[in-house]
């Protein structure tokens, strides 16, 4: 049996073009009160682009952790947050890596950090691709398109050279239900 929490009161404490962060004063079933920071944030979209065999991804500095990370592609359109799934897919996948696909997979939905966060994901796989430009955002300068086998992924997986949770988790999501 699902218990209810009351929002008792909510107050934004900080907010800028990519995140809210509130503060909520709640009471719980049991009558007990508490409070509860939320990170409101954009759904966003990650994509596996996977041609013969190969998987492109992205590598780029990822400040919070201070360190150069690989990753599938993914964003959010902040000015746009009601953004179509697959159009906002098809965007990223073409702003961060030139590549733009004719064939389409909806592999799920899942949320990113649930205990702290609203924010959660669409994946897809990509496929029948085609290079084109890149349209890299200000944000994103220093990114860069790698390609790696689906074995050397999974590999780079288990050593624990990947860390990103939603690459890892989308990767095997779309691998559990038999879509690479």
């Amino acid at each position: 049996m699902e218990k209810e929490i009351k929002t008792l009161s909510s107050r934004v404490v900080y907010q800028n073009k990519w995140m809210t962060l509130r503060e909520d004063r709640i009471a719980r079933e049991s009558g007990n009160e508490g409070i509860y920071s939320v990170v409101e944030k954009p759904d966003f979209a990650i994509v596996i682009a996977v041609e013969d065999g190969l998987v492109h991804m992205v590598e780029q500095y990822r400040y919070p952790v201070g360190e150069r990370q690989l990753e599938f592609p993914q964003g959010a359109w902040e000015e746009n947050p009601d953004a179509d799934p697959q159009v906002l897919a098809a965007g990223e996948l073409q702003e961060e890596t030139g590549l733009i696909a004719k064939q389409w997979d909806y592999v799920g939905y899942q949320y990113l950090a649930y205990g702290l966060c609203d924010q959660g994901y669409h994946i897809f796989v990509a496929r029948d691709l085609t290079m084109t430009q890149k349209n890299l955002d200000p944000e994103e300068e220093g990114l860069l398109s790698k390609t790696v086998s689906v074995k050397e992924l999974e590999a780079k997986i288990v050593a624990g050279e990947i860390k990103d949770a939603t690459t890892c988790n989308a990767f095997g999501l779309a691998r559990l239900k038999g879509l690479l």
